[in-house]
């Protein structure tokens, strides 16, 4: 039998993260302690899978979990893009239908292209009071965008905002005839084996609204749900040995579409960084990407998934560090930590990784 402190420790060990003390991530470790400690937050995780979907690394700091659901702001955005990606490889919509063809918009906006609307260039005014409103449905809303005045041409403007994927979503209802919620859940969420709460809304840390779903930033997950979406994009439509999206999509989508477009509204220029868009997420290459490697989605919580096909994984740093701090303050730079977090990580963990496989 076990003695009582022989037992106790035996249990310790058992509890502790199995990749925390592997040589080749103690220096990550390490890094992201001390970024989670200066920030005084309740809880943040990371979690790393190599290139064939092994977890190699995960450690949660402070009051946080891989199964705990939370609002991943910005991070639905890639989600939304690879949900309406399966739909152009199934031919019900391809990245050149216009606004004129499936809504019947009239005027220039008509002439708006799906890729324009993903890769958030299509001259739109990037936000509208619509889509934060839970009691209209999304049809409703996109009605409200198409009365909306363009801020430029499509294609010639950059701006970060939810009025772009409100449309794509709709055009995506159009064709498929069903709500959002029944496109993302037989497009995405039943094929990666998700529950059927795994929900976009309107209001997502209430959460409330179903009927106006927020694409942009109305995503409730798991970091451990988020895997499976980003192995999908890891591994360019391939998802456990089924082809779920076309290769060449995934060309599309890390490829820069309008490289001349003015860049209007942006969040990661605001913090110093030029990375441009591709569709749908972050192309963390210098511009003009072309079938750039690196991909992200950050959200304003903090939430940050990201792949790096290059350096052989794929990692998400999970958190919800929105509203106030734990000393009672209202946060601010929450995106500025965590995608500076997610930057220094990066060099970091292309060489643990590539530590790890010599070792091997």
């Amino acid at each position: 039998m076990f003695k009582p402190a022989l037992l106790a420790l035996c249990l310790i060990a058992a509890a502790a993260p199995e990749h925390a003390a592997t040589p080749a991530f103690a220096d990550i470790d390490r890094t992201a302690r001390a970024a989670f400690e200066s920030q005084h937050i309740a809880g943040m995780g990371l979690s790393i899978y190599d290139a064939h979907g092994n977890q190699v690394f995960e450690q949660m700091y402070g009051d946080f979990s891989p199964d705990r659901r939370i609002a991943i702001a910005s991070a639905s955005k890639m989600v939304a893009g690879l949900t309406i990606l399966r739909l152009v490889d199934q031919g019900k919509l391809s990245l050149d239908s216009t606004t004129g063809q499936v809504l019947a918009w009239k005027g220039p906006q008509a002439a708006i292209t799906l890729r324009q609307l993903l890769s958030f260039t299509s001259g739109l005014p990037p936000r509208d009071a619509c889509s934060m409103r839970p009691g209209i449905t999304l049809a409703e809303c996109v009605q409200q965008i198409s009365k909306l005045k363009l801020v430029a041409a499509p294609g010639t403007r950059f701006d970060y905002g939810n009025t772009h994927l409100a449309v794509a979503g709709r055009m995506a209802e159009v064709v498929s005839g069903k709500s959002w919620d029944g496109v993302f859940g037989e497009q995405l969420r039943v094929p990666l084996g998700m529950r059927s709460d795994v929900i976009f809304y309107t209001w997502p840390r209430r959460p409330e609204g179903t009927t106006n779903p927020l694409l942009a930033g109305g995503l409730q997950m798991t970091m451990n749900e988020y895997a499976k979406v980003l192995e999908l994009e890891y591994h360019r439509g391939m998802f456990r040995g089924q082809r779920l999206i076309g290769d060449a999509l995934f060309t599309e989508q890390a490829t820069e579409p309008y490289p001349n477009a003015v860049i209007g509204d942006t969040p990661v220029g605001r913090i110093g960084l030029n990375y441009h868009y591709g569709l749908a997420n972050w192309l963390q290459c210098p511009p003009p990407a072309v079938n750039c490697p690196v991909q992200s989605s950050p959200g304003a919580f903090g939430f940050t998934p990201w792949v790096d096909r290059a350096g052989g994984y794929y990692a998400i740093l999970g958190m919800d560090a929105g509203g106030m701090d734990m000393g009672g303050k209202r946060r601010t730079g929450v995106v500025k930590f965590s995608v500076e977090l997610a930057e220094q990580l990066r060099p970091m963990i292309r060489e643990a990784i590539t530590a790890a496989q010599r070792s091997h």
